[in-house]
């Protein structure tokens, strides 16, 4: 029997083609967004502010295929600096949100499904926290459910990721002043009778239950859920995670003292999750303009460090063809799981050389406090308009 198999397995690592081929997929951009070069302001300055951009699940692959889709151009290639992040987490080679979140916000590895909570079990401190405590304002904006888990890990702490009435049931103990997301659903109607909107008014939140009503909230300490669940295709929500981002920096950016704010383009995983490659596109294309944006504010205002990077990669994708003047692509899925490659990371603006090379995902906490823990004994430089 075993010599009988000897020769199969030959053959099957010799000609991978006789393997079974996951399903291709085509992809055409038929309007593909306008990409203008940003200049990046002095880097060596002082940091008062931070951007962290998170594409959940967005790996070099995906970026890949939004880079032909869009014709040859991403806002993110304005970024000057890059670097490569490994994922692992404390417990398995191929980490959740949960872990993956934690290590950014927070600088320590731990245990699969873990929010802001140690391999110990002891609660850990975010970068919303340690922003905070420095005196700056804080925000969170995604497009996911609020209790999910990269929210979560920057907002919350629990040892279960599923835990979605406690994790909602720790935003009003949150040190973020500007947040945007979904996850209404949670807020009421909870098994524990509290009402979590009401809980958010009496800590001093302005509350909008819809992006619409968001527009009448004076500045100050916001709450905004835009949905019952997640929030959804950006070909149904249009441009709400641009728009939210802008409204969020321009309420955080009116402390003297500097802000982070934390942006993630949530849904980019959940497409991936679900092989659903125009669906991806749409997220990940999304999420591109409103890294434009956020570049575009950046290099008018000297002194904001912006970090764009990912959790890991989802769906094993890969980029098998295309036509870059048409934006079209072939791909494939490889798996509705993630995987434990490694992800990119890019940086633009005050204190971005220090993103070079490539490390662990916890020393993206650790290069961002050592930028702010700088730049708060130093003079805040002026800025080129608003």
């Amino acid at each position: 029997m075993i010599s009988l198999l000897r020769p199969l397995a030959c053959i099957l690592l010799l000609a991978p083609s006789l393997l079974p081929a996951a399903d291709s997929q085509r992809f055409v951009l038929e309007r593909p967004h306008q990409v203008t070069e940003i200049p990046e302001p002095d880097r060596n300055i002082p940091v008062t502010s931070v951007i962290l951009m998170i594409g959940d699940g967005m790996g070099l692959h995906h970026l890949s295929a939004a880079w032909t889709a869009n014709r040859g151009h991403l806002f993110m290639e304005n970024c000057p600096v890059t670097g490569i992040a490994k994922t692992w987490c404390a417990d398995k080679l191929v980490t959740d949100s949960a872990a993956a979140g934690t290590a950014m916000a927070t600088g320590t590895k731990t245990l699969y499904k873990r929010v802001a909570v140690c391999p110990q079990g002891s609660k850990l401190d975010s970068l919303v926290d340690k922003a905070a405590g420095m005196g700056k304002s804080t925000g969170v904006i995604v497009t996911c459910e609020l209790n999910d888990a990269t929210p979560a890990s920057f907002c919350a702490n629990n040892k279960n990721r599923s835990d979605s009435y406690g994790i909602i049931g720790d935003y009003p103990h949150s040190r973020a002043d500007f947040i945007f997301g979904g996850g209404g659903k949670y807020f009421t109607q909870r098994p524990d009778g509290r009402d979590m909107f009401r809980e958010m008014a009496a800590q001093g939140y302005h509350v909008a239950r819809s992006w619409e009503d968001a527009a009448a909230l004076p500045p100050g300490k916001t709450l905004i859920v835009a949905a019952p669940g997640n929030l959804p295709p950006p070909s149904a929500r249009g441009d709400v995670l641009r728009q939210a981002t802008l409204k969020g920096l321009e309420n955080l950016s009116r402390n003297p003292n500097g802000f982070f704010l934390m942006v993630e383009g949530s849904n980019i995983d959940k497409a991936a999750h679900r092989n659903k490659l125009e669906e991806m596109m749409e997220e990940l294309l999304d999420f591109d303009r409103t890294a434009g944006a956020v570049l575009d504010w950046a290099s008018r205002h000297p002194g904001t460090l912006v970090v764009i990077t990912a959790d890991h990669n989802t769906g094993a994708f890969a980029l098998t063809g295309g036509d870059r003047e048409k934006g079209e692509i072939t791909a494939q899925f490889g798996s509705g799981n993630h995987d434990g490659v490694m992800v990119p990371v890019y940086a633009f603006g005050a204190g971005s050389g220090a993103f070079t090379g490539i490390y662990e995902n916890t020393d993206i906490f650790r290069k961002i406090m050592e930028a702010m823990e700088k730049g708060t004994s130093q003079p805040a430089p002026a800025h080129r308009g608003s």
